[in-house]
């Protein structure tokens, strides 16, 4: 194996759950049941919503894209990680590791600026609702979409552009199962500082913004609590409850992959909290926010 450079590295080693060898066929089979069961719901949820013209409204314009982004992150790793569940070969190339992660970062962080944008949806239903039609236009919800791929296109081309710069010696064994950012940082002998700052910037820049959006959620409970239809407010609360849900599992398992303090065990956790993140949030995504 060549360590001049992360461009001549020919492949890594993906450690993915070597500590419970014993239960790798019963992983498999759990993972592969929740992998289905996310393909099936997040397909069958498109194809209802094209399906259906009273679903056309901007709620169900975002829930679409967001099913389809849903797929397209989690079918970057989650099948790697079936195969490597049931094979002896673990092995993949950098170019494979590159690939996973632009196409990983790119659909995840699309995940966070579409639940944002669903919750500025949420927040001019209740709180302005004359004024619906008019502010969540066609072409509104369109720049939405649009500047969200955008925005996390951007972002995850730089993360795994700066990857091609740096020498990796000290390992070809990834600690985890799919090649992550950080556990990849972890295994070069370059100076990461540049790869690092930018990290936590890019990470806390999209934290921050999106989760402005979802602070709307303060003004929709206080208008919430201010209907006078008891049957309004139920309504109301209902649909907001189960989105917020949404929200906060899914920021939380963010925020704690890449924002916790490096330590020992970082590596193990984060393994934990990628499986919860973008292998199990895609499947409840689909039945928590309808």
């Amino acid at each position: 194996m060549t360590h001049r450079n992360g461009t001549e590295m020919t492949e890594f080693f993906l450690l993915g759950f070597a500590a419970q060898h014993r239960f790798q066929h019963v992983l498999f089979i759990v993972f592969l049941l929740i992998y289905v069961t996310s393909m099936v719901g997040n397909i069958g949820m498109i194809l209802l919503i094209k399906a259906d013209s009273r679903l056309q409204t901007p709620m169900y314009f975002f829930l679409q894209h967001l099913a389809f982004v849903d797929i397209c992150y989690t079918s970057a790793i989650t099948p790697k990680m079936l195969q490597n569940l049931i094979s002896e070969n673990k092995s993949i190339s950098f170019l494979g590791c590159v690939m996973q992660l632009w196409v990983y970062g790119t659909f995840s962080t699309t995940d966070c600026y579409l639940l944002a944008a669903m919750a500025v949806d949420r927040y001019v239903a209740i709180c302005k609702p004359l004024q619906y039609s008019t502010i969540m236009s066609p072409t509104v919800c369109t720049q939405f979409i649009a500047g969200s791929y955008t925005i996390s296109s951007i972002n995850a081309s730089v993360h795994t552009s700066l990857l091609f710069s740096l020498s990796f010696c000290k390992s070809h064994i990834i600690n985890h199962f799919f090649g992550d950012a950080l556990p990849l940082l972890a295994l070069s002998c370059s100076n990461i500082a540049i790869n690092i700052m930018l990290l936590v910037v890019f990470v806390g820049f999209n934290l921050m913004l999106t989760m402005l959006a979802v602070i709307s959620y303060i003004y929709i409970l206080s208008a919430i609590l201010k209907m006078p239809s008891t049957a309004g407010r139920k309504k109301a609360f209902s649909t907001c409850a189960s989105h917020l849900t949404a929200v906060t599992t899914f920021y939380g398992t963010f925020s704690y992959m890449y924002l916790q303090p490096c330590s020992k065990n970082s590596q193990n956790n984060m393994k934990v909290a990628s499986v919860f993140y973008g292998i199990v949030i895609p499947m409840l995504n689909p039945q928590s926010i309808t």
